[in-house]
Parts: C-alpha cells; structure tokens; sequence
C-alpha cells in the first residue's frame, strides 16, 4: 500500500471506532462485547499503520535528502526537450490511468513512465513527487491543459501573464513608482527640459517600487467513474474539459475579487481601483449615461484601446435602454430643456460582433461581476495591466478512498499561479484634477 493509503485507512479507522462510542453514547450505555472486541482490533490495527506510515515518512525524507538540490519541474522541463517516444505516454487519459493505479493497492508495481531519475536522460516523462505522493503532469499535456483553459477565458486571455523558472517560487520585480503624470512625477521622476546653448543639464532620475509575488497554489478535483478509467481518449476528453472549465472559473474570479490572502490579489480589492460615485437622485439598481460616461473619463487615453466593460448578465438590460430612449438620471429624456447625454451601444451580432459594444469597446457578460445595483456590476478594465505570474508543469495525484462506494477515483490537479494590478494606486494626470486608472467600477446605487 502507498502511505496515502495508509493514511486513508487509518482514518476510516478512527471514524468507525468514533461511531461505535458515539453510539454508545447515544444510547446511554457502555460498549457491548462485539463493540469492545472491535474496539481492541481497530487499535491493534491502528499500531500497525501508525509504524507502516512512520517507516514510509523515513524513506520520502531520505529521498527527499538525495534529490533536495534538484527542482521537480526543472527536471521535467529539461527531459521534455528531448524526445523517447518508448517513454512517453500516448495521451493525458493514458498518463491518469496510471496515476491511478499508483494508488490502487491491487497494483504491485507503479508505471515506470511516471517516475523519472534525474540522471536517466532527457525522457519527456513525468517526474514524481514522493512528499505527496503525486507525479508531474507531462509537460506537453500540463502546456495543452493550460492552453485550453487561458484560450476559453476573456478575462484570463488578456492580463499580462509571465512564466516563472525552475528553482524560483516568485517573482521580484522593479515597477516605475508613477503616480502623478505632473512634470518631475512621470516615470517617477524623470524629466525632460527645453535647454539652451551651453546652458546647465539639469540631473532626474525615475523612482522604482518592488513587486513581489509568491505562487500560491489553486487546486482542483475532479471525479471520473470506473467505465470512464476503462477508456483512455474518453478519460483525456472529460479531464481536460472538467479541469479547464474550474481552473477557468477560480483564476478568472480571483483576477476580478481575489483577497490577495492565499490567492491573487484581485483589481477590485487594490488600491488602484476607482470607485465612480452614483449621481445625485440616481434610482436604485438603474445604470444611467452619465455613470457610462463618468466611468469613461477615468479610464487613461492609452489604456482604452485596451479597455472592455465587464458586466453582470442582469446589467445587459439597462445597457440596452441606451439605445430604445436615451435617459438622464431622472429618468426623462430631459431636464429644464437640457438633453440627456447620448450613449453609443451597439447590441451583440451586429455588423458580426459578438459581443455589445459601449462606447466602441467590447461588453463582457461573466458570472464574477456584482448583480444589479451594486458596487462591481458594471466595470471598465484594462486587463493588460494585471500581472499574473504561474509555473508548471502541473502536478497531479489520484484517490479511490474520496468516491469509493460510488465507484469513482478522485483526480487532484495543482496549479501554482498568483497575480496583481500592476497599479498600485490611481495615477494624477498632466492638466486635471481627477486621478485616473485602468480599472474603473461603478458605486453601489
């Protein structure tokens, strides 16, 4: 048995001894003669265990000494630019269901293509993780799974995302301190002067801020039946559907309402955030032009080519009132003979769009934005300004404890990603008085 399921078996072991006190309890007795004699062999069992494990623990850490100067996904990544088609798995179905069989205890022995010595050359096959008893995902499977769930997301697709080496578990990174475009700020402080002929040069220099960020862990479960482990394309179908659509949902969530405490640091919770005030009078839950266009006013003129709204489903209907009767926030067309300002919508589909366009630019329906009404609802973002960093490949491992009496083997993927505004407050422009930035929302109304 592996020490998963060692420990697996220990704890089902120690919950069905809990169930017999808490029976007894229950029933205001003392344990019979069967629940004592139960009682014993679970304990006698459990001294076994406790010594299987406590042996296997003192062999992962002599593994882990010989092999602490090696990095996991180094390794992976090297052996992958060689090429042993005898050693690689045909598909990521394949390469599960012997992820699996690791851990099924009528298996003797685990598919040498999942573990990989350092020294065996360049394999391209998967490298083993003895302090959890998980394997590496190959890296052309972890890039195809990756590659999916980035392509599918409209938020994830357009940050700014940097892979991080082997042997590093972060990223440090100079940022321009910028926070005011006045003159001796931009780039903060660099500045350039009109001179004259043999005139004195005056010195500036820029001011730099550190960003760091250390990978934080997202990980993922997914559950396949024993009549899918029999069928290896159907398996690999399935998992990179399953893992695509959650690891999609997660990341694109935590870029948007992250805590930055053990995940992404998401825009609406940074310090760059502009937060565009209702106007006075405004209505409950109503979007009006002048929310649009006070919201477009903030969003710097070199990030609007960049810029799409991301909104709430429940928003559409009040973006396409825009275009039916143009309304102020009174909700007339006009007031003391002044004309409700005008909005450019164009609705989805039309001249072969496929999204609604405010402003000329892209309007994003996604299920992370607030409801109706509230702070988050409808948002004007420059996604290219978020860095996300992550590292791979991926690691995987397998359990048939989790969904055994359903007949179905647990799949754990973790991914290690992080991200955060690059802005880390609003910037002042040249000439005005209202700091812009390039992740605008609207207040709660």
């Amino acid at each position: 048995m592996t020490i998963k399921a060692f420990r697996q078996r220990r704890a089902d072991l120690v919950r069905e001894a809990q169930a017999i006190f808490d029976l007894a309890a229950k029933e205001n007795r003392n344990l019979t003669s069967d629940e004592n004699a139960r009682d014993d062999a679970i304990g006698a069992e459990l001294v076994e265990i406790d010594a299987n494990i406590e042996r296997a623990e003192r062999q992962m850490e002599r593994q882990r000494s010989v092999g602490a100067a090696v990095d996991g996904n180094e390794s992976a990544d090297h052996r992958s630019s060689g090429r042993n088609d005898g050693a690689r798995f045909a598909s990521l179905g394949e390469q599960m269901m012997a992820v699996a069989r690791a851990d099924h205890p009528s298996y003797r022995s685990i598919d040498p293509r999942l573990i990989a010595a350092p020294s065996a050359g360049p394999t391209g096959m998967s490298e083993g993780i003895a302090a959890d008893g998980g394997f590496l995902v190959q890296t052309d499977f972890a890039n195809d799974l990756l590659q999916n769930t980035y392509e599918a997301g409209e938020i994830a697709s357009r940050v700014n995302r940097i892979p991080i080496g082997a042997n590093f578990s972060g990223i440090r990174m100079n940022g321009v301190d910028e926070t005011s475009r006045a003159n001796g700020s931009r780039w903060g402080g660099v500045q350039a002067f009109w001179t004259g002929e043999a005139q004195l040069k005056t010195a500036s220099r820029p001011k730099f801020r550190q960003i760091k960020m250390d990978l934080d862990k997202l990980t993922g479960l997914c559950y396949a039946t024993d009549e899918l482990l029999q069928d290896s394309t159907a398996l690999a179908a399935w998992l990179y559907q399953a893992f695509s659509d959650e690891f999609l949902f997660k990341i694109e969530d935590a870029i948007v309402n992250g805590s930055g405490a053990g995940m992404p640091l998401g825009f609406l919770n940074s310090g760059a955030v502009i937060t565009v005030p209702k106007e006075s009078g405004q209505l409950a839950a109503t979007i009006v032009a002048e929310n649009v266009l006070n919201m477009w006013s903030r969003m710097p003129a070199r990030s609007r080519k960049n810029a799409v709204w991301i909104v709430n489903q429940d928003v559409e209907p009040q973006l396409y009132q825009f275009n039916v009767k143009i309304k102020n926030v009174a909700g007339t067309e006009n007031v003391g003979g002044i004309a409700a300002p005008q909005i450019m919508f164009t609705p989805a589909g039309q001249g072969g769009n496929q999204y609604a366009t405010l402003m000329g630019r892209p309007v994003i329906p996604v299920e992370y934005a607030a409801t109706l009404g509230t702070a988050g609802d409808i948002m004007l973002v420059d996604l290219s300004q978020y860095l996300a960093i992550d590292k791979g490949p991926m690691e995987s491992a397998s359990s048939i404890h989790v969904r055994f009496i359903y007949d179905e083997t647990c799949f754990r993927f973790v991914y290690r990603f992080n991200g955060q505004p690059i802005w880390s407050v609003p910037m002042t422009p040249y000439k005005g008085t209202k700091t812009q930035s390039p992740f605008i929302a609207l207040q709660t109304r």
